[in-house]
């Protein structure tokens, strides 16, 4: 089994997009044998208040759906559907780890997850060795993400490759589970009830980020989670 993130890009209001997307395509692509879980992720007006945790440098999709396949190549028959409900999308072959499990998302495919889901498009800085990008993001940031934030949820997609030609570079996709509070307040966000542990953990997070991320070259989406549930090989 393979995992496939696609961004989807559409000029359409988030609202009505997170429509279509759970009553039409998504038991669209359940319909395909081939299809063994799916996670969609939208920025619709559940989300409104966390606008403020945006963040754009190359682009900003209105919708990211993670889809668990046999394998990746099978992307291609599911391309129609895909591109009835979106614009123009992207998809990525990734490798996921989960380091905190969200065990708050129903897994039926049509009941919104507590609080917000925080999408992140990451890419290393240029002249950092792979291997060490990844000891520092998987090694030892992992746990200082953890520790200093108020996540219940927390994914880390390594992109294997691209799996569409115009896709543009990402080196990683991480989604982190945020409780509803968050979408506003600092204290909230960093899991700090005074403004000293805020501040020591605003440091130490962004200079944990400072190791393995080009600033210049990232994107950040809060969005409302949808999870439907894995099926049977």
């Amino acid at each position: 089994m393979e995992k496939v993130v696609c961004t989807l890009f559409s000029a359409r209001e988030g609202d009505s997009l997170r429509d279509e997307l759970i009553n039409e395509t998504l038991p669209a692509l359940q319909r395909h044998d081939c299809v063994r879980g799916v996670r969609l992720c939208v920025e619709d007006g559940a989300v409104a208040l966390a606008a403020g945790r945006r963040m754009a440098s190359q682009y900003l999709p209105k919708a990211v759906l993670s889809l668990w396949l046999d394998e990746s190549r099978q992307l291609e028959a599911l391309s129609p559907i895909l591109r009835q409900v979106a614009d123009s999308y992207h998809a990525y072959l990734v490798a996921e780890a989960e380091p905190l499990v969200n065990r708050r998302t129903p897994a039926d495919g049509v009941t919104r997850g507590d609080g917000f889901c925080q999408v992140a498009f990451i890419c290393r800085p240029g002249a950092m060795p792979e291997q060490d990008w990844l000891r520092v993001w998987q090694g030892s940031h992992t746990q200082i993400a953890i520790d200093t934030q108020s996540t219940f949820g927390y994914r880390q997609n390594y992109v294997v490759r691209a799996l569409t030609d115009d896709a543009p570079e990402v080196h990683a996709i991480v989604e982190e589970n945020f409780p509803a509070e968050a979408m506003e307040s600092d204290h909230a966000f960093y899991a700090a009830e005074d403004d000293a542990t805020l501040a020591q953990h605003q440091q130490a997070m962004m200079e944990s980020c400072g190791r393995f991320i080009d600033f210049e070259r990232i994107d950040v989406i809060p969005t409302s989670e949808y999870l439907s549930q894995l099926a049977a090989p």
